[in-house]
């Protein structure tokens, strides 16, 4: 009788189970897809449905405390949010918390989880796609941007004996190779090619849940390079036959990956990446210009710049189980020789033109394997505007007249690669 009184009082002294508190909770709005972290200490079990009529997506954590962190994500739902109208938490039951996303229109959600990376925890990560993808070039032509003339931009006028190419998708072919592929007996047939846009992809490195690299005083990365692309936007935009895309203009995650398929998409002549380097040692200074290598990295730094920038994706958070196999070959696909060549010559024109802004970290563009350089078919740069880990290149840029001298010096390179390197005109596709 003693011992099962004993055992009784142990029972009732026992602790009570303990939830899992969320650490903190973020929500990324963007026109692409609206994503939605919550950070805990360990993982979560989760289970989710959707709703119709009207649209919600129900989320249900398993043992995670309703804390004031949980409690504070509703307000962090904005009103010009694309997709989420509102959101509520509340205890659906005994160690369940349910979390129910009201939304503006039916969507397509990617829900998982993150093991721990760089300055973060476990994440339960739900990303709102539309249930209907958005034609990025439509996209373009829909908005009052000039940006619009790409459609429009005129194509080579075709002569009747020449056959109308058909693009398998699959395959990707580029219309550089087309024009390569041309019978030279016919070149002098050709009716005159006529002036046409030049379009720039803009990537503006990191974003979202990846800050990328921060600099003494609390300067991110991220913020850094969106400023400067969207400068560099502008300023192409008025350059007569240039126009820019910005890969993101936003605070919002994009895959490495997919930044190169939205390059691909608006078949851009030209792919400049926007970055802020950061070194161990706050003494290291300079600006550098980075072009893709097949055969390894050409210093040990660019090596290791190429893996801390390739592990964007595990900071930003990708679903690694849906990637999308037209895009595994595409990153894959290595034989870009002529690309990287390209590459090569805009790099050494933008370098050029940096040193007349800041000094050069090294005097020659430097290779390695950037995941974000491999469009097979786009000549790529990663621009390292200056060390952002060193005080005074940090205070300089964040300066909005550095960031256009800056802007300014990488238009004019590309302007003295294009005056040499004239992009080929667009031949007429028609697609199966």
């Amino acid at each position: 009788m003693k011992l099962l009184l004993l055992a009784a009082l142990v029972v009732l002294a026992a602790p009570a189970f303990a939830a899992e508190r969320v650490i903190a909770s973020r929500v990324w709005p963007a026109e692409e897809y609206t994503r939605v972290t919550i950070e805990t200490p360990r993982a979560v079990k989760h289970q989710f449905f959707l709703v119709t009529d009207p649209h919600r997506l129900v989320i249900d954590l398993e043992g995670v405390d309703l804390d004031n962190e949980l409690k504070s994500l509703p307000a962090k739902v904005g009103d010009s949010d694309p997709y989420i109208r509102g959101l509520r938490v509340a205890v659906n039951r005994p160690g369940v918390v349910r979390v129910v996303f009201d939304l503006r229109a039916e969507v397509k959600p990617s829900v998982f989880p993150l093991a721990p990376a760089g300055e973060y925890k476990h994440r339960l990560v739900l990303d709102l796609y539309p249930a209907t993808p958005k034609d990025p070039l439509m996209a373009l032509v829909a908005r009052p941007d000039p940006i619009k003339e790409i459609a429009q931009a005129p194509m080579v006028e075709t002569p009747a004996d020449l056959p109308v190419v058909k693009l398998d998708p699959a395959k990707a072919t580029e219309p550089r190779k087309l024009a390569q592929a041309a019978d030279p007996k016919k070149e002098k047939e050709k009716a005159p090619i006529k002036d046409r846009l030049v379009i720039v992809a803009v990537d503006a490195g990191h974003g979202g849940e990846d800050p990328g690299a921060r600099g003494k005083h609390g300067t991110r990365e991220k913020d850094v390079t969106l400023a400067i692309a969207k400068r560099l936007k502008i300023a192409i935009d008025k350059e007569p036959n240039m126009r820019a895309v910005l890969v993101r203009d936003g605070d919002y995650f994009v895959p490495l990956g997919d930044r190169v398929v939205k390059a691909r998409r608006v078949q851009a002549d030209l792919f400049v990446s926007v970055h802020a380097d950061a070194w161990v040692k706050p003494d290291a200074r300079g600006s550098s210009v980075f072009a893709l290598s097949e055969r390894g990295a050409t210093s040990a730094a660019a090596r290791m710049l190429a893996q801390k920038e390739n592990q964007s994706d595990l900071i930003g958070g990708v679903n690694f189980g849906v990637r999308d196999p037209v895009l595994a070959r595409t990153l894959l696909d290595l034989s870009q020789t002529a690309t990287i060549n390209d590459s090569l010559k805009l790099g050494r024109h933008v370098l050029s033109e940096l040193g007349d802004v800041n000094e050069l970290h090294k005097q020659s563009v430097e290779q390695a394997g950037f995941a974000v350089l491999k469009a097979p078919d786009v000549p790529s740069i990663l621009v390292e505007t200056a060390f952002i880990s060193n005080p005074e290149e940090e205070k300089r840029l964040k300066d909005g007249a550095y960031q256009e001298k800056m802007s300014a010096a990488i238009l004019s390179g590309i302007k003295r690669y294009l005056a040499q390197n004239p992009p080929l005109a667009r031949q007429r596709l028609v697609t199966n």
